[in-house]
Formats: structure tokens, C-alpha cells, sequence
């Protein structure tokens, strides 16, 4: 049953391939990546082993392998997503029971490039036990080094599967879904605080925090090979049994979330409430918008963006990683301009694949002859209603936390600037480049097994938008204190100026490919 689910997965994920060029070029090139990560992985977590220095295997092995199990927990929440190709909901009529769906969709997830390449990645571990400690050490690590892929599959797919569930409620669980969302959010940005923590501390204290890792479950199943190498060998079952019931907890914590997407339970209680009065027009268009084609599709795209749970999910995630790592570094650096430039090019990333939100109902659109200009610019205001505040807020936070309250409004030019730009560079990409999000309530899925692939995309564009941004950052650079008078207006100016140049290609090349975009963001049956 479980080749099946596995043969199934790839099945699908070869017929997701046929018939578009793009997405086998993307799967390809992501192929590449993965395979770049492992084998500078490999070389890495071997290099103790070549230079025989039992102490910094310690240190990087464990503290390495912590960061990989992180990487699958924080990664998918930000950027990729999870496979979703073998959606839960398909098999809720069929005569499985709920262990056998759970191993089968766990094995198949371990069925994909992410999977493979961290697995060769850390096999370089292996090599490093074995010149360390022999072969019975090489064994224990290389038992280890599989364990801790079995954790990552299954902290990634419980943590997003959880995340979803409690995203599907709109009102009762809004509090529980901000916690959430922060501490999910919050694990990359904590592993760079530590990281900058590390700059400033000792070699003794970093292998003392490394010890202590060594006895969680994100460095446990990467260290009990140097307890081989230690002659700690009571320390192995003890880590074994650590990992396992980490995993076993994880699949039992997924296989409740699974069960309810399964039977699609969703709070849709709605309490009483007065009766709205106005027209329908005036019910529909929010307040300070136009009673215009633009005012009600910005209205609609208002509440779309915190009613639908992918969209949610993004505006949260964004909110906690744009908040923590400017601040972070205007703490522990004393300067966050260069991190303001990514984290305004990250807000515009957002509409990176916004039609894929839509699916088939982007058909209304197509026949009512909408112009590609007017739904780029309603869409870009529904979402900006949203992400200008944030912007403001968090150049008000960095700017009161690295005490430079006159530099706030520089700040929030920068990021407007960054903004601007990353939307120009954005919104070809959404029209050229769309593609279908399963039908599921995951707001973490991707189908076709190419959420590596697809995250491209991502980095791409922020990439490019960061690019964009080199000569106001060089004006910045320049002018100096000057900057502090001038940078809001040249700010808005510049990222105005890059966004209508950039909308307004978009808009044409959506004008051109209306019908190519539906079937591109249609889900496949």
C-alpha cells in the first residue's frame, strides 16, 4: 500500500510536467539547486572528519544538523510550501484507515528532491563518525542521519497541516492563529539571532550550547555517532529513544489535523447581527474607495486577503519575519538599512503568484473583459491596504529601537522604495509565470512536487527587486545625513515611478494572455 502511494505521487507529479516547458525547466533547475545543496552539505559535515578535530565535529555536526531541521520547519511556512500532489481530501471516500493513509502520504513525501538532497547532504556526517570512530560509529550516525529525515518530513507536514486547521476558522480561532503563526515564524529570525549571538561569544560557549542541543530532537539524531567517537555510548539509546517518540508525536499530531481537512470541518457558525443598511453598491466597496469597477475589485481583494487562509497565512508570516529581522539587526549591529531593502522587496513578493489564488474563478474576470491594468492596480490596492501600515509600523520599530527617531521617516522611504520596485518586478511575473494551487484548505500546499521549483520564483523576484533598489541605495550611501530630510519623498517618488512602469507592462502582457493565465491557475481534475 505504501509503493502505491509513492507510485501514485510520482505519477502525478510526471503528468503535472507534460505539456509546460516552464514548469519542467523550473523542475529542472530546481533539481540543480538541490543537488548544489548536497553536495555542499556533504563536503561541509565532512571536513572534521578529514581534518580528524573531534571538537568541531561536535559543534558542527549538531548545530548543523539543529539548522536543517529548522530550514524544514520554517522554509515551507515562508516560501515553498508543502507537496500537496497526494491531497488528503481525494481519499476521504475510500476504505483506508487512517495509519494507513498516514504512512502512505509520509513515505510518499520523502519521494522528492528536497527530501533526497538533504538526505545526501548529511551523509557527509556519516563520513566524518567513520575516520572519527570507526565503523560501528559510521553505522550509529548513518542511523541517525536517517532518523533525522524521517523528522524533518514529519515536523514540516504536522507543523503546516496544524498551521491550516487553525487558519480555517475566521473568528473563534484568530487569537490562536497569530500565536501560531509567531512561533512558526519566529524560528528562522531566532536562528539568526543566534547566529549573530555567536559572533560575540567564545568557542567554549558555542560547544557548550551545542552540547545542549545534542539532547533535543533537532541535534539528538545528527550527534549519536560522536558518542561513539566519545566512548558516551549510553548516551545512543537514550537519543534514539528521544527521536523516535519526537516523530512518533509529530505523525500523531498530523494524523488529527489530517482527519479534519479530510472531513473539511470548519467553524461556519454566524452569530446574529443588525442588518447592513445602503445600497448594495455601498455595502460592497469599502470606505474611502471609489464606487468604481476599481473600487470594488480592490474591496474584493480587501477581504479576500485576510478572509482566504493562504493569503492569511502570508500576511502573517510576512508580519512577524518583516517585524523581527530589521530589529534584530538594529540591536545586535547597530544598523537595519540594507535588511529595510529586503524586507520591502520581500511585502511585494506576496503577488508573486496572486492569480494562483484565485483558480478557476478568475474565468468572472476573463468574461467580463476586465482591463489587465485596472486588476493589476485593484489587486496591488487591496493588498497594499495591508502591507503599507506594516511598512510604516516596522520603520517605526527600527527606528525606535536603534534610537534614531529622526531617521523614521527616511526609513519608511526606503521601504516604500524597496516596495515600489519589488512590485514592478513582481507583477510581470504573476501574469507570465502563474500556476495552480491545489484545491485544498492546506494554505501551505503546492502541487506537482515542485515547491522547490516554484520557490524560484520567489527568489527571483526578490532578487531582482533587491537589484532594482542599488541606486537609491547608492544615493543613500552618498548623500548621507541628507538623506534624513530627503528620503521619504525621494523614497515614495522612486517607488512610485518603478511601480507604474512595471504595472503598466503587466497590465499589457495580461490584456495579451487573459486566457492562457486561466488555464495556467485552473487546477488540474
Amino acid at each position: 500500500m505504501v509503493v502505491a502511494f509513492v507510485r501514485l505521487k510520482v505519477r502525478l507529479t510526471v503528468n503535472g510536467l507534460r505539456g509546460q516547458p516552464w514548469r519542467a525547466a523550473l523542475f529542472i533547475v530546481g533539481v540543480l539547486l538541490g543537488g548544489s545543496f548536497a553536495v555542499a552539505g556533504y563536503a561541509i559535515f565532512a571536513i572534521p572528519g578529514l581534518l580528524d578535530d573531534a571538537p568541531t565535529a561536535g559543534m558542527l555536526l549538531t548545530l548543523g544538523g539543529a539548522a536543517i531541521v529548522l530550514g524544514w520547519l520554517f522554509l515551507p511556512l515562508v516560501f515553498f510550501g508543502v507537496d500537496e500532489s497526494l491531497d488528503p481530501a481525494r481519499f476521504a471516500l475510500l476504505p483506508l484507515g487512517r495509519g494507513t493513509l498516514i504512512r502512505g502520504m509520509f513515505v510518499a513525501s520523502l519521494a522528492g528532491v528536497p527530501a533526497l538532497a538533504t538526505l545526501l547532504a548529511t551523509t557527509g556526517m556519516v563520513g566524518t563518525a567513520v575516520r572519527l570512530g570507526g565503523f560501528l560509529a559510521g553505522t550509529v550516525e548513518l542511523v541517525g542521519v536517517v532518523l533525522g529525515l524521517l523528522l524533518c518530513t514529519a515536523v514540516s507536514r504536522a507543523v503546516t497541516s496544524a498551521f491550516a486547521t487553525a487558519l480555517r476558522s475566521r473568528r473563534a480561532r484568530d487569537l490562536a492563529t497569530v500565536l501560531l503563526a509567531v512561533v512558526a515564524a519566529l524560528l528562522g529570525p531566532i536562528q539568526l539571532l543566534a547566529l549573530a549571538g555567536a559572533q560575540h561569544a567564545d568557542w567554549d560557549q558555542i560547544a557548550a550550547v551545542a552540547r545542549l542541543i545534542a539532547w533535543t530532537p533537532l541535534g539528538a539524531p545528527y550527534s549519536m555517532g560522536l558518542d561513539i567517537v566519545a566512548g558516551q555510548v549510553w548516551a545512543v539509546p537514550i537519543k534514539l529513544v528521544i527521536v523516535l517518540a519526537t516523530i512518533g508525536g509529530l505523525l500523531w499530531w498530523w494524523s488529527a489535523t489530517l482527519e479534519r481537512a479530510m472531513l473539511g470541518t470548519a467553524s461556519s457558525s454566524r452569530s446574529s447581527s443588525a442588518v447592513r443598511r445602503g445600497t448594495p453598491v455601498s455595502q460592497l466597496v469599502l470606505p474611502l474607495l471609489p464606487t468604481t469597477r476599481f473600487g470594488a475589485l480592490a474591496s474584493r481583494e480587501a477581504r479576500y486577503w485576510w478572509r482566504e487562509t493562504r493569503r492569511r497565512a502570508s500576511l502573517i508570516t510576512f508580519t512577524v519575519v518583516g517585524v523581527f529581522l530589521p530589529v534584530v539587526l538594529a540591536v545586535t549591529s547597530g544598523g537595519a538599512s540594507g535588511m529595510l531593502v529586503f524586507v520591502g522587496a520581500l511585502a511585494a513578493v506576496g503577488l508573486v503568484n496572486q492569480f494562483g489564488y484565485e483558480g478557476s474563478a478568475y474565468a468572472t474576470n476573463v468574461t467580463a473583459g476586465v482591463p489587465g491594468r485596472v486588476e493589476l492596480h485593484s489587486r496591488v490596492a487591496g493588498y497594499s491596504l495591508y502591507v503599507l501600515p506594516l511598512l510604516i509600523a516596522i520603520a517605526a520599530v527600527v527606528g525606535a529601537v536603534s534610537g534614531r527617531q529622526a531617521a523614521i521617516p527616511s526609513l519608511v522611504g526606503t521601504l516604500v522604495a524597496a516596495y515600489g520596485t519589488g512590485l514592478a518586478v513582481v507583477l510581470p511575473i504573476s501574469v507570465r509565470g502563474a500556476y495552480a494551487l491545489p484545491d485544498t484548505s492546506n494554505p501551505f500546499a503546492l502541487s506537482s512536487g515542485g515547491g522547490l521549483a516554484k520557490g524560484l520564483m520567489s527568489f527571483g523576484g526578490l532578487f531582482a527587486a533587491i537589484v532594482g533598489t542599488v541606486p537609491m541605495q547608492v544615493t543613500t550611501y552618498l548623500l548621507g545625513d541628507v538623506w534624513l530630510w530627503i528620503g521619504l519623498p525621494v523614497g515614495v517618488a522612486y517607488g512610485t515611478g518603478a511601480y507604474v512602469l512595471g504595472s503598466r507592462l503587466a497590465g499589457d502582457l495580461l490584456d495579451l494572455r487573459m486566457p492562457e493565465l486561466l488555464a495556467a491557475v485552473t487546477p488540474n481534475r
